[in-house]
């Protein structure tokens, strides 16, 4: 019997921010016999049939690993296809012990810029490293494969494109982080003219609260009509989208934003500055980061009529299916 051992943080379709494991989940599952789902939480009625679940949440860190070692150590036997830690570096360093002496494949999904200790030890611990492109992980290991991201096309159709009038509707998603050049955005907009930004995310507390006080405040003194408001339902951004004209997207460089993806695979034009998306991307729909002029003449010539044919390059390249063929063949070797 073909088994894959998966470790994630939640399998929640609902999730603000993780609800894109659920069709990552359905895809693998759809080409394994039984897939064993190690997370922290778990709606169950997300799962296919042939998932079982073993949740490991706990009040301490500590408790978490001490659970999910015990429940990775009862799932060994029969020995699975291989253990796959899905963008937490922790699972793998933990694994390793149990998996490699069994000589189990221990694969790593991660995509950030991140290089801290436990993705150093991660890298070195584990059979192979996949993201969604070399330089999407932040270590040059000769263990990386880029796969592509894992995009669930049904869930992003190709929108019609939003009414031409107006003002130019400029979206932002994603987490009010530095590391997501929101400052930039708004210049650039401010800049261009015509423009009203909406951004959805989440603060995550402390110093990101901080942060988005300052780009509030920026906004304002540039004139610019801009809407930076909480995260929203994953189940609602298509149709963030469709009433956009452009996602605007300048994450640091080292990770991929996701909706960067999605907003393609909806067929709404992307502006971004991140070089990993050259692959989806033709120069005029470029920036870089630090360069708000060029994203403010971006943003004044794009054509409110016309939808950039990237769908299939998504659908070829960077779809759930492609990444679950891609994930499972690293798997084997």
């Amino acid at each position: 019997m073909r088994r894959l051992i998966f470790a994630t943080q939640t399998l929640d379709p609902a999730d603000p921010i993780l609800a894109a494991t659920v069709p990552m989940v359905r895809a693998l599952a759809a080409r394994v016999d039984e897939l064993v789902v190690l997370c922290g939480s778990a709606d169950a009625d997300a799962a296919p049939a042939n998932v079982r679940i073993r949740e490991f949440g706990a009040k301490t860190q500590a408790q978490r690993g001490a659970r999910f070692v015990s429940a990775l150590a009862r799932e060994l036997q029969p020995r699975p296809l291989g253990v796959v830690a899905h963008m937490v570096p922790l699972y793998a360093v933990l694994a390793a012990p149990l998996v490699r002496p069994r000589r189990v494949p221990l694969v790593l999904w991660y995509t950030h810029w991140k290089a801290h200790a436990v993705v150093r030890a991660a890298e070195r611990l584990c059979t192979a490293v996949v993201s969604v492109d070399r330089r999407s992980f932040p270590l040059d290991s000769v263990r990386v494969r880029g796969i592509g991201h894992g995009i669930d096309l049904s869930e992003f159709p190709c929108a019609e494109p939003a009414p031409a009038d107006g003002p130019l509707r400029a979206l932002v998603l994603g987490r009010y982080s530095p590391a997501k050049g929101i400052e930039t955005i708004i210049r650039g907009a401010a800049l261009a003219g015509g423009v009203r930004l909406e951004a959805y995310g989440s603060t995550a507390g402390g110093e990101y609260d901080e942060h988005i006080g300052e780009l509030e405040r920026l906004a304002r003194e540039l004139g610019l009509a801009a809407t930076l408001a909480g995260p929203v339902p994953r189940s609602e951004v298509p149709a963030l989208l469709r009433r956009s004209h452009v996602l605007v997207n300048n994450m640091r460089a080292g990770a991929s934003d996701k909706v960067v993806y999605e907003a393609a695979a909806s067929c709404v034009p992307v502006l971004a500055s991140n070089p990993v998306f050259d692959d989806l991307l033709s120069e005029e729909l470029r920036f870089e980061r630090d360069d708000p002029e060029t994203l403010a003449s971006r943003l004044q010539a794009l054509d409110r009529r016309r939808r950039p044919d990237l769908r299939e390059i998504v659908r070829a390249r960077h779809s759930v299916e492609h990444w679950a063929d891609g994930l499972l063949a690293t798997v084997a070797g």
